[in-house]
């Protein structure tokens, strides 16, 4: 969207491209991460300066996801995983800036020019344009519809020519597109990226285990997920695992050595060495390429992607630090106290303080005939006796 923005910066010459990628610090960062990852990496590749935006606040208002006590340490986790990602294939970080989103939208000015936002945008425009990426409940609060407006004013605060973002996006980047001119403030470029099927299908997110890998996963969890993914043999269309391996598989390959490239291992014959994703589907719809014969490869490659940020981690007493603070495991389940039912000295077998038991199992004391046959008087009460 807006791309004669883009082309006008670049033909000038007089200064990088500047753009930025916002991701709320909710969940933990998953392997659906790598998709605009990747994309970044390229922005800083191609010699553009790129911030990335730490919304702490924006998790906060998301229905809230982020504890407003865990924002601070989300956004630091967040932080490692992006830099070690971003390292991991071989990216030079120089112009990578991190901004958090509460260093500014705290500030009078924001919060005066998000009232000036307030009185140009309706109810209706607000929960439209969010209604993709913010949390939708039959009774939503107020801050699902100040989300996407605080978002259009992120492009003016960070001062950058262009925002990156999911294409579930695209109707807050119409909405800021629509109503930054409307205060004064100019329009920005828009670019967008796919956004990665789960591997159970549906959206990659964080909030189902299963649908995504997490960014630490060791070796046998990916396998283990990725086995059990969802495949279906020749069909490509809305293909989790077919979709990572053209937007990160490839593009990291491409990155690192290049030239893109993805070989799949198979028991019979020599392997498939691909170098594109038209390839790949041609070949996987003719059944040449297998859901049985990808996975593995995808697991193999996939693996040795995370292997550098994982071992960032284990060397990093600090990240370790922080993750913990910023996902605290749930407080285990409290024990069941068991409590001893007194069923009063009348209960057949209680202990009888003025009784002794006697070596043949009969006993003695006062209370003896009571233990022996109970109180006549209570045992009839107990009886249902007809009067004739």
């Amino acid at each position: 969207m807006n791309g004669e923005i883009i082309k006008e910066v670049l033909e000038k010459g007089e200064r990088p491209l500047s753009i930025y990628w916002g991701t709320a610090t909710t969940g933990r960062p998953h392997a659906g991460y790598l998709v605009p990852a990747m994309q970044i990496a390229s922005f800083l590749q191609a010699g553009c300066s790129v911030k990335v935006l730490l919304a702490d606040i924006h998790g906060f208002l998301d229905n809230l996801k982020a504890p407003i006590e865990l924002v601070k340490f989300r956004a630091e986790y967040y932080r490692h995983c992006i830099t070690s990602l971003l390292k991991a294939v071989g990216v030079n970080i120089e112009r990578l800036e991190f901004v958090l989103g509460s260093s500014y939208q705290l500030t009078p000015e924001f919060n005066m020019d998000m009232y000036r936002l307030h009185s140009v945008v309706s109810s209706h425009d607000a929960k439209k344009a969010g209604a993709e990426v913010v949390k939708q409940t039959d009774n939503a609060p107020l801050s699902a519809l100040i989300y996407p407006i605080m978002q259009c004013l992120d492009e003016q605060y960070l001062g950058v020519d262009c925002q990156f973002g999911g294409v579930d996006q695209r109707k807050i980047f119409a909405l800021s597109k629509e109503v930054l001119p409307k205060i004064g403030y100019r329009e920005r470029a828009h670019l967008m990226n796919t956004m990665v099927p789960g591997l159970t299908g549906g959206k990659m997110s964080s909030s189902e285990p299963d649908s995504k890998i997490d960014l630490l996963d060791g070796p046998e969890i990916i396998k283990k997920k990725i086995k059990k993914a969802v495949a279906a043999p020749k069909v490509v269309e809305d293909n989790g695992i077919l979709s990572f391996v053209e937007h990160v598989l490839l593009p990291a390959s491409a990155l690192k050595n290049g030239e893109p490239k993805f070989v799949v291992e198979r028991r019979e014959g020599e392997p498939l060495v691909y170098d594109s994703i038209e390839k790949i589907h041609a070949d996987y719809r003719e059944d040449i390429l297998s859901p049985q014969n990808l996975k593995p490869a995808v697991t193999d490659a996939l693996t040795k992607l995370l292997a550098p940020i994982q071992s960032d981690f284990e060397s990093n007493e600090e990240w370790q630090k922080v993750e913990k603070l910023a996902y605290p495991p749930p407080p285990a389940p409290e024990k069941k106290v068991k409590v001893k039912k007194d069923k009063g000295s009348k209960f057949p077998g209680a202990a009888k303080k003025d009784v002794v038991a006697q070596p043949d199992g009969h006993v003695e004391g006062p209370g003896s005939a009571e233990v022996n046959v109970g109180k006549a008087e209570e045992a009839l009460k107990n009886l249902d006796v007809e009067q004739k």
